[in-house]
C-alpha cells in the first residue's frame, strides 16, 4: 500500500466501523468519516465530515480522492431496513464508481436459507427466508453491478459479532447484560447445533488485510471467515462463564434464552420485532467455510476465544478495569 491513501468509513461511530477505522489508521491510511452530529472531542486521527449516509451529495464529497470506502453503516436497532439500507448503499456505490474506489462491506449469513446449510461457501445459493435476507442479497447484487461500472467490491462475511464496541447484537442484547457483573449467561443456540461468532477486531483486521491485497483481486470478491465456531451450542456460554470466574467473579449460571420471549416482546419493542426474523439461525447448524480467505491471505486473523471474551466483557463493563500491564499482555496475544 502506498503511504497516505485515503479511506472513507461510513458507520465509523458503530461497532465494526469504528474498529475498521482504528485499524486502517494503524496500517498507515488516512481515514475520513461522515457523522450526522458534531465530531467527538479529542484527537482520534479521523478526519470527520458532517453529513449523512442517506445524503448522496455528502457521501460523494466525502469520497473525493478516496481509494476505498468502508460501508459499515446500518439503521440502528435492526429498524428501517426496507427504507434506508439500499439508498445508503446506492450513495456509496455512486461515489465508488466516480472515484474508481474499492467498496468493502461486512456481510452476514442472512443471505442464506436452509438449502445452503450447514457449511456455507462463497458460491452457495442465496435463497433467504427473511425480508432482511432479501435486502442483503440485493445489496450484493448491486455491489457486483457497480464493479462493471469501474468500482471494486469486497464482501467479508462473518458470524455473529461480539466485541467491546459491539452493543447492538445478540451477544450484548441477549447473552449477557452490559454494564453489570455477569451473574448468568443466556445461551441462545439449541443443544447440539453449530453456531459461529466473529470477534470484531479480527473482522476489521481481515478487512484491512484484504484492502491491502485489492490490486491482485478480481473486481468482485466474497470472502468467508471462520471466526469462533461453537461446535455444539454450549461452548460460547461456557467460555464466558470461564472467563468471568478467572477474573474474580463467581462462576455464572448458564441458562437457555427463551427464544419464544421475542414473540412476546416484539409487539412492544421494535428491536425484538426485527430480531424475530433471525431466530431460525439459532435453531440450525450454520458455519462459514474460510478456505478461500486462507488461500488469499495465508491465514485468517484470529484472537484466542478467552482473550477475545475478556476484552469484550471488560469493554462492555462486565469485568473490572484492566491494569496497563495486563492490557499490553492481552494485546500481544491477538494474532
Amino acid at each position: 500500500m502506498t503511504p497516505q491513501q485515503t479511506a472513507l468509513v461510513l458507520g465509523a461511530t458503530g461497532g465494526i466501523g469504528s474498529e475498521v477505522a482504528r485499524q486502517l489508521l494503524a496500517a498507515g491510511w488516512r481515514v475520513r468519516a461522515l457523522r450526522r452530529q458534531a465530531p467527538p472531542s479529542g484527537s482520534t486521527g479521523i478526519e470527520w465530515r458532517l453529513g449523512d449516509a442517506l445524503d448522496a451529495q455528502a457521501v460523494a464529497a466525502a469520497a473525493e480522492g478516496c481509494a476505498a470506502i468502508v460501508h459499515a453503516v446500518n439503521p440502528p436497532g435492526y429498524r428501517n431496513w426496507d427504507t434506508q439500507v439500499l439508498p445508503m448503499l446506492d450513495n456509496t456505490l455512486a461515489a465508488a464508481v466516480a472515484q474508481k474506489a474499492c467498496v468493502i462491506l461486512p456481510g452476514n449469513v442472512y443471505n442464506f436459507g436452509p438449502d445452503a446449510f450447514p457449511c456455507i461457501a462463497e458460491d452457495a445459493p442465496q435463497q433467504p427466508l427473511t425480508r432482511k435476507g432479501a435486502i442483503r442479497v440485493e445489496m450484493e447484487r448491486r455491489l457486483e453491478a457497480a464493479t462493471r461500472r469501474g468500482a471494486q467490491a469486497i464482501i467479508v462475511r462473518a458470524g455473529d459479532f461480539f466485541g467491546a464496541q459491539a452493543k447492538g447484537n445478540w451477544f450484548a442484547q441477549a447473552m449477557i447484560k452490559p454494564g453489570a457483573p455477569v451473574r448468568s449467561v443466556q445461551n441462545l443456540a439449541l443443544p447440539g447445533t453449530v453456531h459461529q461468532w466473529a470477534y470484531l477486531p479480527d473482522v476489521a483486521r481481515t478487512m484491512v488485510a484484504l484492502l491491502a491485497e485489492r490490486a491482485r483481486l478480481p473486481a468482485f470478491n466474497r470472502f468467508h471467515m471462520a471466526g469462533h465456531v461453537d461446535r455444539d451450542g454450549s461452548e460460547m456460554a461456557a467460555a464466558v462463564a470461564r472467563v468471568v470466574a478467572r477474573h474474580g467473579g463467581l462462576t455464572p449460571k448458564i441458562g437457555r434464552f427463551p427464544l419464544w420471549l421475542i414473540d412476546v416482546l416484539s409487539p412492544f419493542l421494535a428491536t425484538f420485532r426485527e430480531m424475530r426474523e433471525m431466530r431460525y439461525l439459532w435453531r440450525e447448524s450454520v458455519w462459514l467455510d474460510n478456505t478461500k480467505l486462507v488461500a488469499t491471505l495465508g491465514h485468517e486473523p484470529h484472537t484466542p476465544l478467552d482473550a477475545a471474551l475478556e476484552a469484550s466483557l471488560r469493554g462492555l463493563g462486565c469485568l473490572p478495569a484492566a491494569s496497563e500491564s495486563s492490557r499490553r499482555v492481552r494485546s500481544g496475544q491477538a494474532a
